[in-house]
């Protein structure tokens, strides 16, 4: 996996990929914070590797570092296991979901919008009548460009408003 930029979205598609970019950010030095799983939180995975029980300087430390590698693999196994619970959950809202439309269709409901309605919101009225007081192509002052940020929508949406005010 290469190098997290700031801002990148990561899809994770199982557990398994869930906990190796785990241990890659770990790895890393990020933390990361888990809001319905706080005991798999970095920093909690972290106080489990380097506190450890200490040494005595006697025979008991080879009995000591067992336990110590057994604390640090159950806290990966704890790591691993909420991976897997997220991912049962996932699947099993899928298949809600699913089942859910499909109830819906045999009762009659209409699933999704429908074809051909157009949604108008505030929002489009607003920008709409922006595009029509700012924009070269209705007279006004603005390029595309510096009306697109004046209206603060996105390209797309911007060259879906002005067909629409064009009449296409």
């Amino acid at each position: 996996m290469s190098r997290l930029k700031k801002s990148q979205k990561v899809r994770i598609r199982n557990a398994d990929e869930g906990y190796s970019l785990y241990e890659k950010l770990y790895a890393d030095g990020i933390s990361l914070c888990f809001l319905k799983e706080p005991h798999i939180n970095t920093d909690t995975y972290k106080k489990a590797i380097t506190i450890g029980i200490p040494k005595t300087g006697t025979d008991v430390d080879y009995i000591l570092e067992g336990v110590n590698k057994y604390l640090m693999a159950f806290a990966k196994e704890q790591i691993r296991l909420a991976f897997g619970q997220l991912e049962k959950e996932v699947v099993d809202l899928r298949q809600r979901t699913k089942e859910g439309i499909e109830t819906a269709r045999l009762a009659g409901k209409q699933i999704g919008a429908v074809s051909g309605r157009k949604i108008v919101t505030k929002k489009s009225v607003e920008a709409k009548k922006i595009i029509q007081r700012y924009s070269v192509e209705f007279g006004g002052p603005l390029n595309n460009q510096e009306t697109m940020r004046l209206v603060g929508i996105s390209k797309n949406t911007y060259y879906k408003y002005r067909a629409e005010l064009l009449g296409g």
